[in-house]
Order: structure tokens, then C-alpha cells, then sequence
């Protein structure tokens, strides 16, 4: 079971991100934020949901093939669950479904049972780009459902400008459509003001492919400061705490 992993930039997608960059800087005026591992603190259900919907849907026989595939998980951290489930199911669309509504099943309990908090510092983070009107978006790869549950749980409908997942013509992590959506959406004036924040390589691949303004990987949640810089990050911070400062910075890089 060889992972599809969120491979990095190819040439013309990074000599695009190269003129984007020389490219006259703008203020930032919109983050898109990654959810769980990045603004949502989750403990690893992630992982947990997984074992559940293998459970279910018989994803793997034994073992040895649970540690392949939870291992799969890993990498593929941060893409649209339902695309890994085809991968793990070996095109077996009737398993794939199964094993994701298993999946999303298993993390909604566990949301309502109190498990995901706020990520520390991402209120205060929150916060300071409304006060400095930078507009935010909440993406995952989870399901439509279980991303409101988050919201719900979190008490987080009001704080986000526009919430992202896949479907609908929006393709997951790590291609584009999400950051783009979030640029369309919000009516933000061009990629150059625009971040994208996560802590998985996936994330970044999305943010880079998207053109933004800076790919920012954050050690809070699956994947480490190697990892980001492989897929091309712009920074790797050591949480969404610091995002205000790298903000303030990127604008005075714009102003100069």
C-alpha cells in the first residue's frame, strides 16, 4: 500500500509561486486556516476515528495491515477523508463510502463528548484579525456534518467569514480549490493577500499551488518543520499564536 502523498510543487507551479512573490506584495487580508492539529485541538481522533471505520468496514485483516494504514493516515493527514478511503479500499467505492460515514460517525461522537477545544492561542488569534479586519476561513477534510458539529462544539459559526470542505465542485487538500474558494468567497483582492496556515504537508502543497502570499506550517498537529519545508513552506511557526506577528510582518514588507 504505497501512500499518495502531497508531493511538493512541481517546476511550473513553483516558478509561478516565484513570480507571484516578486510580484508587488499587498496587505494581508485574508487566512485560511486548517482545523484540527491547527486551530482545533483534537488529541489524535483523527487516528481513533480511522481504527473506528476500519473496524467497520473490514479495511484491513490484520494487524500488520492496521499499522500500514494507519501509517497512510499519517501522511495523508489534512486531504479529503473520503479520498483516502478510496485509496485504502482499492477503488471500492461501496467500502469507501461505508468506511468514511463510519469515520465521520466516530469523530462526531466523540466531538459531542467533549473532545476538541480550541487550539491555545487561536481565540486570541481570532481576535486580532477582526480587530485588524483580516477576514478568516476555516477549512478540513472532514464532511460537511462533521465540520458543523466542530463549529457547533466549538461555539465557532460566528468567528469564521466563510467554512470549507470538499465537495460541491471544491476538491480537498492538497489541491487549491479551498484557499481559492475562501479568495473567491470573501471577494479578497488577489492571492497576494492571502496566507494559508496548517500543520500538515498537505496544507502547504494546497497553499503553494493556490499562489498565496505565504504556506505556513504549524508544529501542533501532524507533521513536523522537515515535512513543511519538503512541501514548500514559506514559514513553519511553532503555533497560530505567532500569526498575528507574521502578519505584521508580511504587511511591512508590503508598505516599504
Amino acid at each position: 500500500m504505497s501512500p499518495v502523498t502531497a508531493e511538493s510543487p512541481t517546476a511550473a507551479q513553483s516558478s509561478a509561486t516565484a513570480q507571484s512573490s516578486t510580484a508587488e506584495p499587498s496587505r494581508i487580508s485574508l487566512v485560511v486556516f486548517d482545523m484540527a492539529g491547527t486551530t482545533v485541538e483534537d488529541g489524535g481522533l483523527v487516528r481513533r476515528a480511522f481504527v473506528a471505520a476500519d473496524e467497520h468496514a473490514g479495511l484491513a485483516a490484520t494487524d500488520a495491515e492496521r499499522a500500514e494504514m494507519l501509517d497512510y493516515v499519517d501522511v495523508t493527514m489534512g486531504q479529503s477523508k473520503i479520498t483516502v478511503f478510496r485509496h485504502l479500499a482499492h477503488g471500492d467505492e461501496a467500502t469507501a463510502q461505508a468506511a468514511n460515514a463510519a469515520f465521520e460517525a466516530a469523530y462526531a461522537a466523540m466531538v459531542a463528548g467533549g473532545e476538541v477545544s480550541a487550539m491555545p492561542g487561536a481565540l486570541d488569534t481570532f481576535a486580532e484579525l477582526r480587530a485588524r479586519h483580516v477576514k478568516i476561513a476555516l477549512t478540513t477534510g472532514f464532511a460537511r456534518d462533521t465540520q458543523n458539529a466542530i463549529l457547533d462544539a466549538l461555539g465557532w459559526r460566528e468567528i469564521a467569514d466563510v467554512a470549507l470542505c470538499p465537495g460541491d465542485g471544491v476538491r480537498g487538500r492538497p489541491h487549491p480549490d479551498m484557499p481559492l474558494t475562501a479568495l473567491l468567497r470573501t471577494e479578497t483582492e488577489s492571492v497576494s493577500s492571502m496566507i494559508v496556515v496548517g500543520d500538515s504537508a498537505s496544507d502547504i502543497v494546497s497553499g503553494v499551488r493556490a499562489g498565496a502570499r505565504a504556506s505556513v506550517g504549524v508544529l501542533t498537529g501532524a507533521h513536523d518543520r522537515d515535512r513543511f519545508v519538503a512541501a514548500g513552506a514559506t514559514h513553519v511557526l511553532g503555533s497560530v499564536a505567532e500569526i498575528p506577528a507574521l502578519i505584521t510582518a508580511l504587511d511591512d514588507e508590503a508598505v516599504r
